[in-house]
């Protein structure tokens, strides 16, 4: 059975959530779901989880860099794991528009999280991509 790219991006938020909860790496994570739960993800889960996982660094700094006035402990672990996952969307998976990318994650906000959270993350990706824009 094949999922769709929302499925499979949803299903990477909440892979790269949990690790906001534990000291295990994204891999364990994934190995633990499919003990406990018998899951395996689709390809393009894995590679949103894992590629996101390993630039974690690169995009948290993003994240400080265009939330203005946030410091990032401030910002709940629901935003931050969406901010994570279209931020490392939006830099490194060009075969899905930008465009995409933010609306996709202003509905996984919409879903777990709460109106202000998907304008907050609709503002910090928004910035993000214009200041991209300007520098290209």
């Amino acid at each position: 059975m094949s999922i769709t790219r929302s499925e499979a991006r949803e299903q990477a938020f909440i892979l790269l959530f949990s690790i906001t909860f534990n000291d295990y790496g994204i891999d364990e994570i994934i190995s633990l779901a499919n003990l406990t739960r018998d899951y395996t993800p689709a390809d393009f889960t894995l590679a949103l989880s894992s590629g996101a996982y390993e630039k974690l660094e690169d995009i948290d700094a993003l994240i400080e860099k265009y939330s203005e006035n946030w410091n990032k402990n401030r910002i709940s672990k629901i935003s931050i794991t969406i901010l994570r996952l279209a931020i490392y969307e939006i830099l490194h998976v060009k075969d899905i528009p930008i465009s995409v990318s933010i609306n996709e994650a202003v509905e996984l906000a919409k879903k777990y999280a709460t109106v202000d959270d998907s304008s907050f993350i609709n503002g910090i990706l928004g910035n993000l991509v214009r200041t991209m824009e300007l520098s290209d």
